[in-house]
């Protein structure tokens, strides 16, 4: 779920070739714009709220599933 999510903000990505330890902005090139609309994407499709201060913990996609599962979201 979250790598559709990532996908949605960055087309360009293979979702086959993220890895769940890349950075979101080092590793695969998302600019602030594009976190802010993954952390929309997410709240839009899961219903949890990612504040600002939390966005560190989302910033890999290993870190990004943990940090929903704890909020309660549904990250398969």
């Amino acid at each position: 779920m979250f790598i559709a999510e990532l996908v949605k903000v960055a087309p360009d990505l293979d979702p086959a070739a993220i890895k769940g330890s890349d950075h979101l902005q080092d590793d695969l090139g998302l600019d602030s714009m594009d976190v802010l609309n993954l952390v929309i994407s997410l709240d839009a499709r899961l219903g949890v709220v990612v504040p600002e201060t939390d966005y560190r913990q989302i910033a890999t996609p290993d870190l990004a599933v943990t940090y929903l599962a704890h909020r309660g979201a549904e990250t398969s």
